[in-house]
């Protein structure tokens, strides 16, 4: 039986349906024939092919990614759908052993296309959730994610924060009008533990959600290894690296980020954890700077956990060019037996793109240069099969001689 589209109809060119019979989430503004008028960004959409067959429901959106799709079924898109999905998110993180962990009480709840929400990054910290919208459909339906959330007794959520405004912005929608703020409950002033270290969250001022979920089980490698060593925590943000080094033995740790405000919260956590800042200092500095003036030999574990250089394709070149550079300069200057972890979160920088440009730095820096360990994103940043974009975190663990 024919089913009638439940959304404003978006049509596909011949053939085109293709990427979403395999269930790729993204749909192209080149694969696009026609579409029901007056339709903005933000809309809810069902999409077809040229014939009219129904291959499902979307967000429209306002750049080269036209729609991006929630369901390859003609679907009602509620608080219910939004119930469903979180669910089905959190027994994934029930299965991962994060939702009841005595050491760690933060964890990412919802991943975008990887959880089925593509466009919404929702993370826990305690008993507060922190939600992220980069779409505009996303921001459209905060409040049903919202009721979806409170729906949920076993996260035990007493509040809710939206932190939104500068992802959208970053996402180049700055036309989206939406502001910060929460959106159940109020701040709630509690340390989150991640593999025992504790930390204090900032969503309402600091980067992405407050915290670097991403990198908790490569802050816990680092930690395995870090004993008797010097560390530097290059582009440090809040410390993450620094304390767990030091969790883990680490002689000393020196952090370094360009932003003061970083930096004050990385000395509130290594003092939240009972580390000296006089004997494990932050710095605010150009890491590009600071590199090239590091004495030779001075650390023997290094991170090198850059923001993001090529955020968008177009960066690209230049992007490359940075990342070529600091680990040129780190691999020159790291002692001899050296472990240097080094990251790219660069979605427009594939892995084996990354790999290339650290061998041209080492190239440059005339070292041997071994991979001992290839590195990535956690379990509940979950990259979904039919999207391999999402697999946006890659790392190299290296000895260098």
């Amino acid at each position: 039986m024919e089913q009638t589209p439940l959304y404003p109809v978006i049509r596909l060119n011949p053939g085109k349906e293709e990427a979403l019979r395999r269930f790729h989430p993204w749909v192209f503004s080149g694969a696009i024939h026609d579409a029901a008028k007056g339709l903005q960004a933000g809309d809810t959409v069902t999409v077809t092919d040229y014939d009219g067959n129904i291959l499902g429901t979307g967000f429209c959106e306002s750049d080269s990614i036209a729609i991006k799709m929630l369901s390859f079924e003609n679907q009602k898109i509620d608080e219910w759908f939004f119930l469903d999905r979180l669910k089905q998110a959190y027994e994934a993180r029930q299965i991962m052993g994060l939702t009841d962990n005595p050491h760690t009480n933060c964890f990412r709840l919802v991943h975008s296309e990887g959880d089925g929400l593509a466009g919404l990054i929702v993370d826990v910290y305690g008993h507060t959730a922190v939600v992220q919208a980069q779409t505009e459909g996303m921001a459209i339906h905060l409040k049903e994610i919202v009721r979806a959330l409170k729906l949920m007794p076993d996260l035990g959520l007493q509040a809710v924060y939206n932190k939104s405004a500068e992802a959208m912005q970053r996402m180049g929608k700055e036309d989206a009008i939406i502001e910060d703020g929460y959106l159940l409950g109020d701040r709630l002033d509690e340390v989150i533990l991640e593999n025992d270290s504790r930390f204090l969250p900032n969503w309402e001022e600091g980067q992405k959600t407050g915290f670097f979920l991403d990198q908790r089980e490569n802050r816990e490698l680092v930690r395995r290894f870090a004993a008797g060593k010097t560390v530097l925590n290059a582009f440090g943000y809040t410390g993450g690296f620094s304390v767990t080094a030091l969790k883990g033995g680490a002689k000393r740790a020196i952090t370094v980020d360009a932003s003061k405000k970083a930096m004050n919260m990385a000395e509130a956590n290594l003092e939240l954890n009972d580390y000296s800042i006089e004997d494990n200092p932050c710095h605010v500095a150009d890491m590009k700077e600071y590199v090239t003036q590091m004495r030779q030999g001075a650390f023997d574990l290094i991170i090198l956990d850059p923001p993001a250089f090529a955020k968008r394709h177009q960066d690209r070149h230049r992007g490359l060019g940075g990342y070529k550079f600091i680990n040129a300069e780190a691999i020159k200057r790291i002692a001899k037996g050296g472990l240097l972890f080094t990251f790219s979160c660069s979605q427009a920088v594939d892995k084996a793109t990354f790999q290339s440009i650290v061998t041209a730095a080492a190239i440059e820096a005339k070292r041997n240069v071994r991979i001992v360990d290839q590195l990535s994103q956690p379990a509940d940043h979950p990259i979904n099969i039919f999207h391999p974009e999402g697999a946006y975190l890659k790392g190299l663990m290296l000895i260098v001689e």
